[in-house]
């Protein structure tokens, strides 16, 4: 059972603005005895400070039968045992949602009232449960308990480590009920689902343009704030995109990863092997709305329609002059520097 408690940060692959509970962080203090405000157990006796790890444990002489887990309290064990059974005593008078625990009911019944017992101590941030400070404190520590055994990479939570797991185990539980598609997150199922409903609400708020991803959106916010975080470390140059970044590093390596089945041409990204193959296949889904021409790149198009809208970018330094073509200018400036071309034309008597 998971409970989602709002915050907002958006860390590995965690939907914007939201942090899953686990049933066992939420009642931590039944297994950990760690105290916490408001909390008791059934017995009336309120849990224990944890002790030092190190030091001494506790005896825990109540275990569960179904999955063997352990409590130092019958009261915890018997609250443990309604995630077996499904029982649900507690519940909201003002959703009428239900809990297992006593605990659970009072943490969303601050839902409601707005409260916020639990501050971090660092950054100044509340939070309506005791679990969700654990995690969030892990964000200034740098704390990652949870590791993967066959990488051995880590991790600040526990559905992180879960998460990650699947691209082991190359585990998709999350389908798409319309066109199929499995993803390893549900947030990735989420965000897949607007393609479908065309639902946009990320926006941004100096042109008004909508994303359906949020990462999409922060991408764009740089073409207004011109910001380029990414640096080629070769050469200096700088990009909005890290995926850029990794296209340009292939010209100074020479790494051509994105091969032609039908030639063997070997390009540097994808976008250049998918226009190429369009001269094998003849395709030119690129069209001039204005006199039809059809064109295979859309850069192709773009120079065509210059055509259409006396539009001329490429600017002579001597004289000032304009032209729609690169080539155009180019032989024009041969003028200028007497570069003019070898003629193959028989000499003049």
């Amino acid at each position: 059972m998971t409970v989602a408690v709002k915050e907002e940060e958006y860390v590995f692959g965690v939907k914007e603005g939201e942090i899953t509970v686990t049933l066992e962080e939420e009642t931590g203090d039944m297994i950990s005895t760690r105290e916490r405000p408001g909390s008791y157990s059934e017995s009336g006796t309120s849990p224990s400070e944890e002790p030092d790890p190190e030091t001494s444990k506790p005896a825990r002489p109540h275990h569960c039968f179904q999955c063997g887990k352990r409590f130092i309290q019958l009261g915890h064990l018997k609250e443990h045992k309604r995630m077996h059974t499904g029982e649900k005593p507690y519940h909201c008078s003002q959703c009428e949602k239900r809990f297992s625990s006593s605990g659970s009911l009072k943490s969303h019944e601050r839902t409601h009232s707005g409260e916020k017992p639990f501050q971090c101590s660092q950054c100044g941030k509340s939070f309506t449960r005791l679990g969700s400070l654990k995690k969030h404190e892990r964000i200034h520590t740098g704390e990652k308990p949870y590791q993967c055994a066959e990488c051995v990479k880590s991790f600040s939570w526990l559905e992180h480590l879960e998460e990650h797991k699947r691209i082991h185990s190359c585990e998709k539980p999350y389908q798409c009920s319309q066109c199929g598609n499995s993803f390893t997150r549900l947030g990735h199922l989420e965000e897949h689902k607007r393609i479908h409903s065309g639902e946009k609400p990320y926006q941004c708020s100096q042109c008004g343009k909508s994303f359906t991803r949020l990462g999409s959106l922060k991408k764009h916010d740089r073409i207004h704030s011109g910001e380029k975080p990414y640096q080629c470390s070769q050469c200096g140059k700088s990009f909005t995109q890290l995926g850029n970044l990794k296209d340009h590093k292939r010209i100074h390596t020479g790494e051509k990863p994105f091969h032609c089945s039908q030639c063997g041409k070997g390009f540097t990204q994808a976008g250049y092997l998918k226009s190429h193959k369009r001269t094998h296949t003849g395709e030119k889904p690129y069209h001039c709305s204005q006199c039809g021409n059809h064109f295979s790149t859309s850069s192709n198009l773009k120079k065509h329609e210059r055509i259409h809208s006396v539009e001329k970018p490429f600017h002579c330094f001597h004289c000032e002059k304009s032209f729609n073509k690169l080539g155009k200018l180019k032989q024009h400036e041969q003028r200028h520097t007497s570069e003019k071309p070898i003629s193959t034309a028989p000499p003049v008597d």
